[in-house]
């Protein structure tokens, strides 16, 4: 009965499903850079890294403003009528955000591919996705209906589908030796997130109320609430993918395939981080609204103890054999990215509490505090970066994010210290009692297990 009782829970289901969409997103990541690294050139793997990159800052800012406010909102208010008021206002800004997007991909993307001295194949490659844009609003929405009612196993299943068509593409055209350009990729993309969309549609159903009744006042309260969260989001989605940008631009877009090699497998220290994002949210917004500090700085500081417990071990082990993985993720011809990925490795045992100090505040209204830290980040980012390219060359971008990921957590941990009361001997204490609570289950395990 306990058992069972456990299994059900929110924080066991949530778990289950956001850690396994987020490893599934990393697995099948993985696994295509395989064969695409074995099936491409180190210049097309360039393009198609930056092509990701521009793509993926977009979507990701988007959904930091619509989903963190359909969520807060839909999930604090029991009023069905309201609900779906909420929900077809978010969904038309939506859709308005990604209509402007395809204006610009249209009207720009040549010369952005001038700009990245990349030819005209990035701008074909962004032209040919539009229908992928107009897919993910739907998938967007979706996820977002399905995680404002405690649900994530739709956003999973839907996610899955969209991996698991792209990775069997792919295996096709490399294992039948058929050629394979970077516009034909873009293309398939774009089917992959219709198909996901279609997936997670089935699973909402029972969410949807089927009508559309956007309102004037709640398209100004999710601006209200969100605008600043897609400040933020820009400025975050940018400074992440910042060294990758000034690589292209600064260097040649060749060298990007590298930096993008390396940030692939740090993806593995990222998974529990942005799995415990999404559990996180709406339970640190319901307790906000209950006006409980304690609790919220008990959620912040057991969950980074927890994500830490994991990370650190990981990074380590990855720091101490950085040829290993890229030689078995990339091939030969990737070598050196290997001292980028131990650099990497470093940001990725920071990254978690700030990761979650951000979306801890977000979830309290502060995201005003969030866009004007993450925007002074950036600006810190940009100016170390520039003179660790010219110093440095090559691994300059490398360097210089490590430089300024060390600087952020210092400002982070002091902002979370006046937010919340954080204490990092807490922190250390539930880390300790992470290590303690496993040994305890694993020894109880092994005590249980029959023996022959």
């Amino acid at each position: 009965m306990r058992l069972k009782k456990y299994l059900s829970s929110y924080w066991f289901r949530s778990a289950f499903y956001t850690f396994f969409q987020r490893f599934s997103l990393t697995f099948f990541g993985f696994i295509n850079l395989v064969l695409l690294t074995r099936k491409l050139t180190v210049d097309q793997m360039g393009m198609w890294a930056l092509f990701l990159t521009i793509t993926g800052i977009f979507e990701l800012t988007k959904s930091a403003l619509l989903k963190n406010a359909h969520i807060k909102y839909v999930s604090s208010i029991d009023d069905p009528e309201v609900q779906a008021e909420i929900a077809s206002s978010s969904f038309l800004i939506n859709a308005a955000i990604t209509l402007f997007f395809i204006i610009l991909i249209l009207l720009f993307s040549n010369w952005l591919g001038r700009w990245f001295h990349t030819g005209t194949e990035l701008g074909a490659m962004l032209q040919w996705f539009i229908p992928g844009l107009i897919f993910m609003v739907f998938f967007a929405h979706l996820e977002a209906v399905q995680q404002s009612n405690l649900d994530f196993r739709g956003g999973f299943a839907g996610s899955l589908v969209r991996q698991v068509f792209f990775f069997l593409v792919i295996a096709l055209y490399k294992f039948l030796n058929w050629p394979l350009t970077l516009v034909q990729l873009s293309i398939y993309q774009s089917v992959s997130i219709g198909l996901g969309a279609i997936i997670l549609f089935l699973d909402s159903r029972k969410y949807l109320l089927f009508r559309f009744n956007a309102s004037l006042k709640w398209i100004k309260q999710i601006f209200h609430f969100g605008g600043y969260i897609f400040g933020s989001g820009i400025v975050a989605n940018i400074s992440q993918n910042l060294d990758q940008l000034m690589i292209g631009k600064y260097i040649r877009p060749k060298f990007v395939a590298y930096y993008n090699v390396a940030s692939r497998i740090n993806l593995l220290v990222d998974i529990p981080s942005y799995a415990a994002s999404e559990i996180l949210f709406p339970k640190a917004s319901r307790a906000f609204a209950e006006d409980d500090r304690g609790k919220i700085k008990f959620f912040y500081e057991r969950m980074v103890a927890i994500l830490l417990a994991f990370t650190v071990p990981t990074a380590l082990f990855i720091i101490a054999l950085p040829k290993l993985f890229t030689y078995f993720i990339a091939g030969p011809a990737y070598g050196l990215a290997a001292p980028i990925l131990q650099m990497y490795m470093i940001t990725g045992i920071f990254r978690p509490a700030q990761n979650q100090a951000a979306n801890l505040l977000n979830s309290m209204g502060k995201s005003r505090l969030v866009f004007w830290t993450n925007t002074c980040t950036l600006a810190m980012a940009l100016i170390i970066n520039y003179i660790c390219l010219r110093q440095f060359g090559f691994y300059g971008a490398a360097i210089g994010t490590v430089i300024a990921t060390l600087l952020g957590f210092i400002a982070w941990y002091f902002i979370m210290r006046r937010q919340i009361g954080l204490e990092l001997h807490s922190v250390w204490n539930h880390t300790i009692d992470t290590y303690r609570s496993l040994y305890r289950r694993i020894h109880g395990f092994v005590r249980k297990s029959p023996t022959t």
